[in-house]
């Protein structure tokens, strides 16, 4: 297949839809194909294992954002979703960076639509913004300054205590925020979907069921799921917290992926992933559909052919690299 019917098979999936010989090596061929393009891999811990256990590094929005912001590759492959590609593209407006499946969005970032976001601001014209990563180039351009949930109470804190705060998109974090910090923020009204799922019922049972576990919450949860937590942190923040507490079980109200990278630093503990409020739920656990559209055959179909490939036109990079880089120089 050359480069013109790859495009069209892209166009009609959103992915490279091609047969693949069920004779490669796949990771093998993605070894190669890294190598000789210059190809870093950066995913996210929500990836399943093979996609983390092959990456150049793995980490949270946070990192991930510093790597790109650094690498010397000549081309990124983003194993994660639509906005840290773009992020990434913004960072490194002369590299090409690849996106395996251009559907892999994110609930929390198609929450903050941008004309509805941008009246918002208008009518707020007294507050700057805080906007959390997981949101799209469009409102990073409306932003002031971006946040990860690993800095976000550092930069609401650098924000002089006069002046008034748009935090968006997410809710949750933003109500965790107000807690933290003591700021009377105004919040958008967006939410990440997978942490919503958690089920109180659930997760009280398991208490019961194991009463030494440490109940660990990342911040995009409800605060009726944070009140239960013994801590409450990022991705990194949970998985430092579970590798230097003295503690040996956790229940980890997070997306199920960190499970992986938990095991491996951390063998000896017991983790019980938090359960979700649909019964139906076959590994009893959360998961985010768009982080799991990314395979180890779309990967390799997308060094093959360099595509699906992540752009953003000039001027709203421009826009939105300036809340970035505020974020950046903050971490």
């Amino acid at each position: 297949m050359n480069k013109e019917q790859a495009l069209k098979s892209l166009h009609e999936k959103g992915y490279l839809d091609i047969p693949i010989d069920k004779n490669i090596d796949l990771i093998a061929e993605i070894n190669r194909l890294r190598k000789e393009k210059n190809v870093v891999i950066l995913a996210h811990y929500y990836q399943v294992a093979e996609i983390q256990d092959l990456a150049d590094f793995v980490g949270d929005s946070l990192a991930l954002a510093q790597k790109a912001a650094k690498t010397e590759a000549d081309m990124i492959l983003f194993a994660g979703v639509h906005f840290m590609a773009e992020t990434a593209k913004i960072l490194n407006p002369d590299k090409k960076v690849l996106l395996p499946d251009l559907l892999a969005g994110c609930s929390l970032a198609e929450s903050a639509p941008k004309e509805e976001f941008e009246t918002f601001k208008k009518e707020h014209p007294d507050h700057i913004v805080i906007s959390y990563v997981n949101t799209s180039a469009d409102i990073k351009a409306l932003t002031d300054i971006v946040c990860t949930s690993s800095n976000a109470e550092k930069i609401v804190n650098s924000i002089p205590k006069n002046q008034k705060i748009i935090f968006a998109p997410d809710r949750n974090l933003g109500s965790y925020l107000i807690k933290k910090t003591g700021r009377d923020m105004l919040l958008w009204n967006g939410a990440c979907t997978v942490h919503e799922e958690f089920s109180l019922e659930k997760i009280k049972a398991l208490q019961k069921q194991y009463p030494k576990a440490k109940f660990i919450a990342h911040p995009e949860s409800r605060d009726y799921i944070l009140d239960l937590a013994d801590y409450i942190g990022s991705t990194s923040g949970l998985l430092n917290y579970v590798k230097n507490s003295d503690a040996q079980e956790f229940i980890v109200a997070t997306e199920s992926g960190i499970l992986h990278k938990m095991t491996q630093i951390a063998p000896d503990k017991t983790l019980i992933p938090a359960p979700p409020v649909d019964d139906d739920n076959a590994c009893a656990c959360t998961e985010c559909p768009y982080m799991k559209r990314n395979t180890l055959e779309k990967i390799y179909l997308a060094l093959k052919y360099e595509l699906p490939e992540v752009k953003v036109e000039k001027e709203l990079a421009e826009k939105a690299l300036v809340s970035i880089q505020r974020m950046l120089e903050l971490s």
